[in-house]
């Protein structure tokens, strides 16, 4: 049995699908990084984890019991992607009182947590910034030392010093058995630290690979070619390795994954100024690519 198992989760909102039929495993002491835009599901899902919001269909088990079970939630640290502390009193005096709730153990770790992230809890909470409140809503997940980590951004807001001592922070927990699942938009921490990815793409899981597989393969180019007359797009549609092709008039663009050979021939054809070939970085192909696949696969899902 696994940290998280869902099979076939599905939450329906309305007239609009939040999340359809994921089925997703994730082992214990795995950090696992589920990716995507806004909209995509993630939110969601970690809602439905912590039994905050009720599938409308589908199976879903956390540390092998259900969400609803107070004996889960004491094992679970949670970053919610909307950090909201409207407290008069001090930093100190709230993580105080969360220990307190939690059994008052975890004093120390508490006071060591807010050193690493920079967090000053001498300050009013409510007058703290953005960034000083996602510090500190990582200190309060991060300091009983659960088995289960739920992380919603918990980059936003930070500046690049408080980013790493996440990635620290997370490795870490792997290194000591926890399980982490990391929701994100970009996907720069997610890829440092992740051990698995997975792409939520309106509500769907649309793929999920080890970051290592992903690592070893030439990630998809990005291509741009100025012709020195307009060309007509006919002549590039469907060509091998080929997607997200665009025109306009004397310059194309698109995307390469595999041999650029039949993209060069189909250009050679006309009278070709310059092109230009950039590659991106393993977390841009790693969406691009699947984005790309749900299109063709789903297209447009309510």
């Amino acid at each position: 049995m696994g940290a998280i198992e869902t099979e076939h989760l599905t939450k329906q909102f309305a007239d609009l699908r939040g999340v359809h039929d994921l089925t997703l495993s994730v082992p214990v002491g795995e950090v696992f990084g589920l990716l995507g835009p806004s909209g995509a599901g993630k939110t969601t899902t970690l809602r439905m984890l912590l039994d905050l919001v009720r599938p409308t269909a589908g199976r879903v088990t956390v540390l092998g019991e259900s969400p609803s079970s107070a004996r889960v939630r004491a094992r679970i640290g949670y970053v919610p992607a909307d950090v909201v502390f409207e407290s008069r009193e001090s930093v100190l005096s709230l993580l105080r009182g969360l220990d307190r709730a939690r059994g008052g153990r975890n004093a120390a770790r508490m006071r060591t947590l807010a050193d690493r992230l920079g967090l000053d809890t001498g300050r009013k909470v409510r007058t703290l910034s953005p960034g000083n409140r996602r510090r500190l809503a990582l200190v309060q997940a991060f300091m009983h030392d659960p088995e289960l980590l739920l992380l919603d951004e918990p980059a936003s807001a930070l500046n690049p010093a408080g980013r790493a001592e996440l990635v620290s922070l997370i490795r870490q927990a792997r290194s000591e058995g926890r399980t982490v699942l990391l929701c994100a938009r970009q996907a720069t921490e997610a890829w440092e630290v992740a051990d698995r990815v997975g792409v939520l793409h309106e509500g769907r899981l649309v793929g999920v690979e080890r970051v290592e597989q992903r690592t070893a393969r030439r990630p998809p180019r990005r291509v741009q070619v100025h012709f020195a007359d307009p060309v007509p797009r006919a002549d590039f549609f469907g060509l091998p390795g080929v997607t997200e092709l665009g025109l306009d008039g004397r310059v194309l663009w698109c995307m390469v994954d595999g041999p650029l050979d039949p993209l060069i021939k189909a250009a050679a054809r006309h009278a070709v100024i310059d092109m230009i070939i950039t590659e991106p970085t393993p977390s841009e192909a790693l969406i691009n690519r699947y984005y790309a696949a749900t299109h063709q696969a789903f297209g447009s899902v309510a």
